[in-house]
């Protein structure tokens, strides 16, 4: 049984860190919480990703330097997906407000609609 411990001390070690859950360190995203500022670091970060990938060998730093980027990016995303799921919505609202016979309802939608629709894309 003695020759057993020794083994299983070892695979215990071996298998530690898995068993101690995601402890991998992660990097810090600027914040994204409204629509402008998740546009914002979008179009920064992906001009980042981009001005890396004009470099003729991409080493690992740059590679690093890219995954850094993406944290950003996909917290904007996330915000900008978001926003535009809800615009779906509303838009909605505008397409079956614009079937009724209820003008002053098609105006509060519509400039809702468009407040946010215009801060995508003015």
């Amino acid at each position: 049984m003695k020759p057993i411990l020794p083994f299983a001390l070892g695979a215990l070690l071996v298998a530690a860190p898995a068993l101690a859950g995601d402890e991998v360190d992660h990097y810090h995203a600027e914040p994204s919480e409204t629509l402008e500022q998740a546009i914002a670091n979008f179009s920064e970060y992906n001009a980042k990703v981009a001005e890396v990938l004009e470099r003729e060998d991409l080493t690992r730093a740059d590679m690093e330097e890219i995954h850094q980027y993406t944290y950003t990016i996909e917290e904007a995303l996330a915000k900008i997906n978001e926003t535009t799921d809800a615009l779906a919505v509303t838009l909605e609202e505008v397409h079956l407000s614009s079937e009724s016979d209820n003008p002053a309802k098609l105006r509060g939608v519509a400039e809702v609609y468009l407040e946010t629709a215009q801060k995508v894309v003015p």
